[in-house]
């Protein structure tokens, strides 16, 4: 079967499927969603679909590593040097940006109504995979703590996600992002990375 053809700057097959999975599932719950609903929002056929993917999961398996890999930090790691002050403007700017905004939206439908067990265990294991990668740590040498830690983590992360739609709308970063959570998003990746955290809070403290 050829490769369907892709023309100027009209998005592709796949990026129209990914987008009509995300709208659709802001309209609707998970498995409610069919083939035939994302082929006729995305303006495909069949065939398209089946060239790319082979059922549905698969297609929201893409979807979803998609949005947790374009997040900045995912291939920017924090520096450890730098105080509380600098990871607070950091994150704040990273995530204040209108395409952050929607990747955020876009992933608290999994944590909504309309998601599923299979949907947020997806957004599980590709979260832990970006953190892992983010704090240089590979599966085979971890720690019972720090596995245990990155769970928390993400976790956490799950949760935000769960209160976005609320947060959106009655606070900005600015004011989300203070420096006592800085200084604990700091204390946390340390500790789940390889770094010395003893040795870069003194780095930290006595440069301040």
């Amino acid at each position: 079967m050829p490769r369907p053809r892709r023309d100027g700057d009209t998005p592709s097959a796949t990026q129209r499927m990914i987008d009509a999975f995300w709208q659709l599932l802001s309209q609707t719950e998970y498995r409610n969603i069919t083939v035939t609903d994302i082929v006729r929002e995305a303006g495909v056929n069949r065939n398209s679909f089946y060239y790319h993917f082979s059922k549905l999961g698969e297609l929201a398996d893409a979807a979803i590593l998609a949005e947790v890999n374009s997040s900045p930090l995912a291939n920017e790691s924090p520096d450890p040097n730098d105080g509380p002050h600098e990871w607070r403007e950091h994150i704040t700017e990273v995530f204040a940006t209108p395409g952050q905004t929607r990747r955020l939206d876009r992933l608290a439908l999994l944590a909504s109504p309309n998601s599923s067990p299979e949907l947020v265990e997806s957004l599980h294991d590709f979260g832990r995979m970006s953190l892992m990668r983010m704090l240089d740590r590979d599966e085979s040498d971890l720690d019972l703590r720090t596995d245990l830690l990155i769970d928390f983590a993400v976790g956490g992360l799950l949760s935000v996600l769960k209160r976005w739609p609320q947060l959106r709308q009655s606070i900005d970063m600015k004011r989300l992002m203070n420096e006592d959570l800085a200084v604990l998003a700091m204390g946390m990746y340390m500790s789940m990375s390889k770094e010395d955290m003893l040795d870069s809070w003194n780095r930290i403290f006595n440069k301040a």
